[in-house]
C-alpha cells in the first residue's frame, strides 16, 4: 500500500525526487567542501 502511494501519485513521485535531490546535493557539497579544505590546507604549509 505504501509502496503504491509513494510511486503512483504525483506527491509521492515528487517526495522521492526530492529525497533524491538532497542526498546528491549534500554528497556534492561534502565532496567540494573537503576538496577546498584540503587546498587550504596545502596553500598554509601543513
Amino acid at each position: 500500500m505504501a509502496w503504491k502511494l509513494l510511486f503512483g501519485s504525483d506527491f509521492g513521485l515528487f517526495s522521492v525526487f526530492t529525497i533524491a535531490f538532497v542526498v546528491v546535493m549534500a554528497i556534492f557539497l561534502l565532496r567540494y567542501f573537503a576538496k577546498k579544505a584540503e587546498e587550504d590546507r596545502r596553500k598554509a604549509g601543513g
